[in-house]
Order: structure tokens, then sequence, then C-alpha cells
């Protein structure tokens, strides 16, 4: 019996020592976590994937008497570590990311998450429906004063032409969230093309073409998550511009073309949206196609001068290279900063004489898609009008 009594106390004490052992190892392994929370923010030393994006990392502030007895020094270096913590960008996309999963919210402004994950940005839809309607009497406005700057360059044999660019909102309608859908009433696109054709000035309409060869286009037009026109989109759109140019001046320009498309997932471009929301795993899509654009070398073709005034729909064919079939390189973009071959870096416009910028361009281009067409222009048409009006006899003393 007592050998029992023995045996089962013996073996209660190592139960006891046990626990006591595992509950040491738990209590450990939790004070480790803490621990690890507190140190990996101060870890400014250990790289991750930057967050993409209007992201600003203020300056490390530098400590001084003054700044720290009027409290600028404490606020400055409260502002610096919160936005460059440790692995900051890893946690970021992590709340990002369960935002997404979990309440379908888009942690970037501005960003809609439509049905089956089409993203959007809100002022495409407010263009669809014609909620940033600004009104005929405005649009017809605008449009009186770009005639005649278009006739006052007519007489010096340079044209403009006004392009609309494809937007999200016309294309992929279908998968707006229920709580954006509303009335359609007029739009901008729809009263500017309206003025447009009754002044017979020189447009393309890439919104109407690409809705119109949405189902029977060889490889998608628009991504699932970016905002701008595909690649492949946009490399079809920059060799229309060409041909249209050709068209217009009645001369043979160089043109893009490629010879093989790669397809992948999307990325760049296709993808700017879902970037932009810095989630910690990538969105899988049907795979894209990715033209491999060359441009022709031929020398002997013309190459008008051409400027672009133009919002972010233009940056794809910059970056392409369809300035290689022109005799210059020149790009306005909001008709804020200019990017020119002229320059080693973007110049603001305000900058530049535009008495002289008008008549050093064989053709200029505006460019704009559906959501930014409240702004069309974005100053450059008032600003070219109020030249032009004038009618000053040494205009064009070039």
């Amino acid at each position: 019996m007592f050998n029992d009594i023995s045996r089962l106390t013996l073996i209660q004490k190592l139960k006891n020592k046990l626990m006591k052992g595992t509950a040491k190892k738990y209590r450990m392994k939790k004070l480790c976590l803490i621990l690890a929370l507190l140190v990996i923010p101060l870890c400014h030393f250990i790289k991750v994937m930057p967050l993409k994006g209007a992201i600003s990392i203020p300056e490390k502030p530098k400590f001084g008497f003054h700044n720290w007895f009027s409290g600028e020094f404490q606020e400055a270096a409260d502002q610096y570590l919160k936005a460059s913590y440790g692995f900051r960008g890893f946690f970021v996309r992590i709340n990002n990311q369960l935002g997404f999963n979990f309440f379908n919210k888009a942690k970037a402004n501005g960003v809609i998450i439509g049905e089956k994950n089409y993203l959007y940005e809100e002022n495409y839809i407010k263009a669809y429906y014609g909620t940033d309607f600004i009104g005929m009497d405005s649009a017809a406005h605008r449009i009186k004063k770009l005639k005649t700057i278009s006739d006052t360059l007519a007489g010096y044999n340079k044209n403009i032409i006004l392009i609309f660019a494809a937007g999200k909102g016309s294309f992929y309608p279908e998968f707006f969230p229920n709580k954006y859908k509303t009335q359609k009433g007029k739009t901008n696109l729809e009263a500017y093309k309206e003025i447009v054709r009754e002044m017979q000035l020189p447009y393309i309409d890439f919104n109407s073409y690409f809705v119109a060869q949405k189902n029977i286009s060889k490889h998608t037009l628009y991504p699932q998550y970016g905002i701008h026109w595909s690649y492949y989109g946009m490399c079809l759109a920059a060799d229309s511009i060409i041909r249209y140019m050709e068209r217009l001046r009645n001369i043979n320009m160089p043109h893009i073309y490629w010879e093989q498309i790669d397809f992948a997932q999307p990325k760049e471009t296709d993808y700017d949206i879902a970037d932009g929301m810095n989630l910690l795993f990538k969105l899988k899509s049907l795979e894209m196609a990715y033209p491999q654009v060359k441009i022709q070398a031929d020398t002997n073709k013309s190459k008008p001068r051409v400027l672009v005034v133009a919002d972010s729909y233009y940056w794809g064919m910059f970056n392409i290279g369809i300035s290689r079939t022109f005799a210059n390189r020149e790009f306005w973009f909001y008709n804020k900063e200019a990017y020119s071959d002229r320059f080693e870096t973007a110049k603001n416009v305000e900058e530049l004489n535009l008495k002289e910028e008008l008549f050093n361009y064989d053709i200029i281009i505006i460019m704009a898609t559906e959501a930014t067409l409240p702004n069309l222009g974005w100053g450059f048409i008032e600003n070219a009008y109020d030249i032009v009006r004038h009618k000053d006899a040494n205009l064009a003393h070039q």
C-alpha cells in the first residue's frame, strides 16, 4: 500500500513539474513574441518590399537645442518613426489584405471594388453616369476656344487633334457595385463629341471604339486590376494615332509594329490599381497580351514635330517610344510637367514661353480619358486661346 501511495505521489510530482515546465515554456514563448513585436519596428536596416503609390517618408530630423525646446524635434521624430519603423510595409500589406478579403474594402484613396473583384477609381463611375457633367454651355465654351486655336494654327499648316482615350467605366459598367449604380445622364464625353463634330474639329474617339471591340478583340483591351487601357490596347491606340496623323497631313510616317506577343499575368499598368492597394498577395486574373513593340527605322519617312498634352493615358505610349516616329519628344503631363529631349529632367510648363511653343510643332495632341474630361486641356486651351485671339501680326515670328 505504501509503495502504491509513494508511486502515485511520485507520478503527481513529475506531472506537476512537467506542467510547470510547459507553463514556463509557454510564458517564455509569449515573452519572446512580445519582445519581437517591440523590437521589429526598430529594425530599420531590414529591407522589405516597399509600398507603392503616393507614399512619402518624412526626412529624419536633426537634433538641436532650439528645436528640442520648441518641441519641433519631438514632433518631427514622431512622424518619422511612424512612417519608417521596421517592417512597416509588411504590416500595412497585412492590414490591407485583411480589409480586402474580409470586408471587401480597398485601403487606397478613391478605389472601388466591383463585382468579381474588378477594380475602379470612383471618377470613372461618375463619368459613366454623367454625375461629373460640366454642362453643355461650359463644354461648348471650351471647344469654341479650341476651334479658334485650331483655325489660327491651320493658317500656318499646323493641326490640333483631340483624342478621347478609352475609359474603364464605359468599358466595364456591368461590374459596378450596386450602391454606385444610378440613372445615366448626359456625359462630358457625349457633349464634347457632339460639339466637336458640329465644329468639324479633328478627333479620335477611342472610348466608343474600345466598347465596340470589347467582345471581338483578339486580346483583352482593358485589365481587371488596372485603370488604364491594357498594354495591348494601348499599342493598338498608338498605331491608330500615327495612321490618323498620316492621313491628316498626307505624309508617310514610321510605324510601330510587333512580330511577337507574350502572355503573362497582369503587370505594370495592367495592375496599377491593385499595386496601389498594397496587398500582401498578388491577385490572379486572365493572362494579358504584351506585344514586343518595334519602331520602323526608315529614314526617308516623314516625322512631324508633335506636342502631346495629356493625362496618364499617354505614359504607356511615351514609354514604348512612340515619339521615335516623331521629329521630337514632347509630353506635357496634365499641362504641368514638360518631358522633352530639350531638358535633362522634367520642367514646369509655366517656365516655357507658350507663344513660342504653339508654333514650334506641326501637330498638337490633346488627349484625355472620360474621368479627366471635366478639366480637358488642364488650362492649355484657355492659355493658348488668350494668345491667338489677339491676332498679333508677329504671332508666328519664328
